[in-house]
């Protein structure tokens, strides 16, 4: 075979594919060439004029660049599987992610992160894997696994993993948690990427010592520049729930942008669907004013060299055949994909078949507790509480002080005051456990919403008005084995099942996104004024954003990294 690619190279036989008459983007040189591009099997074998071939293809001065790579991404939050993600972000560029398995890892383990691996098989994209570092991300929290570095060792020899995945549990690290230390000693020369929202000073610095490589969590230019003064290589994330493509933008120059990459870390279908991925992220950042060369090499070449992937992130010799062509390098529209040589999109169309496979099996995921109930009301043991606030278009809340509002020793919601409950109901070992909350900021004015996802331990998290309609949401998602329901006056409204893991759809993307939306408006006949209630209501549960964050075993600050109690002036109930 090598000795074939050596003679199809110099042009002394047939290759499979030429591309003629490209304007190739050469991320390695700043350069656009109007070069044909040759192609053996899977791999480029030449740029230049004079090669032919089996099959030729006139692009007629397309411009052509590298398949757009995604730095960190949690399949999990398209809501679909492997193949239903890959026929939605490959007509738009993306041909290989980086993924952590984190969400799927949290609710199955072991057999999570198999089922991911398993499922991205023999598909037109390369999925490849960061090991999941926090299973539960955090001690303040019940998961339905708990991975040690002993149980993820194993996977550090598949071909397909890259390192470890963000390492968010900060705190670990720098109090030198023997387990954490454990899972950072065993990646050896493979990275590590990091999750440390607002570290800063010293302890960054031990944070980046021990050994962490990267950073996504960053919302703001200082913490960015802090951190990549450091060493640290920044990605800037665009998600569904956090939205920090433009903050950040303004980081970027011509001396430190190949430390800068992208990502999209969670990603909600109607967001694919509507403006994009990684490809929303270029022409985004092309308008803002980042010159375009540097834009797509953010998207291709950046991304590749962190994690060592030198067989993707450029149009060169040897590499993947992993390619882009549109035509307006100031507004990309993508016309053509292709993948390890093969046109497998056009004009925003998938042209290829979906794999045939073995069907992976995966067990059931929802065990809560049998309620009566009673469960959802919170007795009032002062007067004076702390109030989870949302922040709009961010993961990261407030930690607010108000007076409840109680009625027959109870507390209740204060619609008036945009003053709701919030409830996290442990779902992996009916241990019972429920959390109990306030939240300011839906704008709810009657009935619930729940969700079986509730990063990252994904435990039913549940917000609502009447505790009626909290109870039904619950036991509908209970009924579903996992989902999403919309409750008003004791009745369904809207509900979408979640079967695998309580996190993905086996439906098509364009499926889950049409019955997010409908979920999304049904929220608003509630009266939530959220863009996504759904998406910011998910991560309301996660303990290692800053400030206060409500799991199943009670309140937590963050910043302290530590339970409190709902009440101020009173003994809480957890």
């Amino acid at each position: 075979m090598l000795q074939q690619i050596i003679s199809k190279a110099r042009g002394l036989e047939k290759c499979d594919l030429v591309l003629r008459n490209a304007r190739v983007i050469n991320v390695f040189s700043s350069e656009i060439i109007n070069t044909d591009v040759a192609i053996f099997g899977d791999k480029i074998i030449g740029l230049g004029a004079g090669y032919k071939a089996h099959e030729e293809v006139d692009l007629k001065g397309l411009y052509l660049a590298p398949g757009f790579i995604d730095g960190h991404i949690h399949i999990e939050s398209s809501m679909v599987e492997v193949p239903q993600f890959t026929r939605a972000v490959l007509p738009l560029g993306t041909t290989s992610v980086v993924a952590d398995p984190h969400e799927i890892a949290n609710v199955l383990g072991y057999e999570g992160i198999r089922y991911m691996m398993e499922s991205s098989k023999y598909n037109p994209l390369n999925v490849f894997f960061m090991l999941s570092s926090c299973v539960p991300s955090t001690p303040l929290e019940t998961a339905g696994s708990e991975l040690r570095a002993f149980d993820i060792f194993p996977f550090l020899r598949e071909k397909w993993v890259l390192g470890l995945g963000e390492m968010m549990n900060y705190p670990g690290v720098l109090n030198a948690d023997s387990d954490v230390l454990d899972k950072l000693k065993i990646v050896n020369d493979k990275r590590i990427d990091g999750h440390a929202p607002g570290l800063s000073g010293k302890d960054l610095n031990a944070y980046i010592a021990a050994g962490v490589q990267s950073d996504h969590e960053c919302t703001t230019v200082d913490e960015a520049l802090e951190k990549l003064r450091l060493g640290m290589y920044i990605m800037i994330r665009e998600g569904t729930g956090t939205k920090n493509l433009l903050d950040l933008l303004p980081l970027v120059n011509r001396e430190n942008e190949r430390r800068i990459f992208f990502c999209t870390d969670d990603r909600h279908p109607n967001d694919i669907l509507e403006e994009g991925h990684i490809n929303f992220m270029i022409r985004s950042a092309i308008k803002y004013g980042i010159d375009p060369m540097t834009t797509i090499r953010m998207a291709t070449l950046n991304t590749a060299e962190y994690f060592g992937l030198h067989n993707v992130g450029a149009i060169g010799p040897g590499r993947l055949a992993d390619m882009v062509a549109f035509k307006d390098l100031e507004n990309i529209e993508v016309r053509q994909v292709y993948k390890n040589g093969k046109l497998v999109a056009l004009d925003g169309i998938p042209i290829y078949d979906l794999p045939a496979r073995p069907k992976t099996p995966i067990r059931g995921s929802v065990n809560i507790k049998w309620l009566e109930g009673d469960e959802f009301k919170i007795p009032a043991n002062g007067s004076r509480c702390r109030v989870i606030g949302v922040v709009p278009h961010q993961i990261v809340t407030k930690s607010l002080e108000m007076n409840c509002s109680i009625q027959d020793g109870h507390v209740v919601a204060d619609v008036d005051r945009d003053i709701i409950k919030l409830f996290v109901v442990e779902r992996h070992r009916a241990t019972g456990n429920i959390g109990k909350g306030l939240i300011k900021g839906f704008g709810m004015k009657r009935g619930a919403i729940a969700s079986s996802i509730g990063h990252d331990s994904h435990n039913i998290i549940v917000v609502g008005v009447s505790d009626e309609d909290v109870f039904k949401a619950v036991t509908s998602i209970n009924k579903m084995g996992g989902g999403i329901a919309v409750v008003n006056d004791g009745k369904v409204i809207e509900s979408l099942e979640l079967p695998i893991a309580g996190l993905m759809s086996n439906k098509p993307l364009e499926f889950v996104s049409s019955r997010m939306k409908s979920l999304i408006e049904a929220t608003r006949t509630l009266g939530a004024t959220l863009d996504d209630p759904l998406m910011t209501l998910s991560f309301m549960a996660l303990p290692v954003i800053p400030r206060l964050k409500l799991t199943d075993t009670g309140l937590v600050d963050v910043e302290k990294f530590e339970h409190v109690g709902l009440f101020l002036d009173g003994k809480s109930e957890e």
